[in-house]
């Protein structure tokens, strides 16, 4: 019988490799753009996704990664009693949801508004204007925002001595520090996101709006029965991507933004891994804190794609 499965085995297996070869032959091309992305996800992804052994090692440079002592739960224990642990994750969490809460239903309101725009260059003109900023880097976009906030020269706080108010140090007030990274970042994102939006509705089958006109809808009928319910599952993905990286908010604009005035706002758990692991060369707790934001996105991401799935049968995976 062993002898019947391994021959049996060994067919399959040739069978196999002969199916794959033809499909290469004939599908080559196809292979040769996959294979690119393929190898970076490889590469820079799930390779480096090894080290994160370092979360539970007493890191030592001469050691390495892999001769350095286990520690276990050492640096996570370390960072759950760390004063800086609620703060960091309560920062962290604000800003996210603010982020979400705000610029979630701007782009798709936006997109809608324009899919009703009959005027053609007055529709090209607001894409334009709404889409451009998305190309502004980081840095160029944090310039921006200092020298229209700042304390004496800025352009917002000329306007208000104009009216006779008080100059204000925007970036110096912990407060306005939330609501200044988020607005921006809405400014900035929110035409690209509508343009995914835009897309999703010019995939509706135009049936449905002769249908609506026939049954003498109005335009605000069409966008409830008709445009919503035809961009829901694209609105359903972009959720659950967002909400899965509620903790991993973009680090560059919030560590460029940051000073000692608004530190107690703007501290969030990606500032804080960089301060202590690449500032303190405290490399085992760094990594021991970014797998834990790491884990904490990822039950994230399923929970939500779990109930996206149950409740709206729109679902990543």
């Amino acid at each position: 019988m062993n002898h019947k499965s391994t021959i049996r085995n060994n067919k399959n297996r040739r069978s196999w490799t002969a199916e794959a070869r033809k499909s290469f032959k004939k599908h080559w091309q196809l292979y040769f753009i996959v294979i690119p992305p393929a190898l970076f996800f490889l590469i820079f992804k799930y390779y480096p996704m090894l080290n994160t052994v370092l979360a539970f090692k007493d890191y030592n440079v001469i050691k390495g990664i892999w001769g350095s002592p286990w520690v276990g739960m050492k640096y996570f224990n370390l960072f759950f009693e760390n004063p800086m642990f609620w703060p960091l994750v309560k920062n962290t969490i604000y800003v996210s949801g603010y982020l979400l809460l705000a610029g979630f239903p701007i782009p798709i309101l936006l997109a809608l508004m324009l899919n009703e725009v009959r005027n053609g260059r007055f529709k090209k003109l607001v894409q334009l204007v709404s889409f451009a900023p998305y190309f502004i880097s980081t840095v160029v976009m944090v310039s921006i925002i200092m020298l229209f906030l700042a304390p004496r020269l800025g352009f917002v706080n000329v306007a208000l001595n104009y009216f006779g108010l008080d100059s204000i140090n925007f970036l110096g007030e912990p407060g306005m520090f939330r609501s200044i990274y988020v607005w921006s970042d809405i400014w900035q994102n929110a035409g690209y996101t509508a343009v995914i939006y835009l897309a999703a509705l010019a995939g509706i089958d135009p049936t449905l709006y002769e249908a609506a006109k026939v049954d003498g809808a109005s335009r605000l009928q069409k966008i409830i029965n008709v445009d919503l319910p035809g961009i829901l599952p694209t609105i359903m993905i972009i959720l659950i991507l967002n909400v899965g990286s509620v903790m991993a908010i973009g680090f560059e604009k919030i560590y460029l933004l940051q000073n000692p005035l608004n530190l107690v706002n703007s501290q969030i758990i990606a500032t804080y891994v960089y301060d202590i692991g690449l500032k303190n060369a405290n490399y085992s707790f760094a990594t021991a804190v970014g797998l834990f934001n790491s884990v904490i996105n990822l039950i994230l991401l399923v929970s939500v794609n779990s109930l996206a799935k149950r409740f709206s049968n729109s679902s990543i995976w």
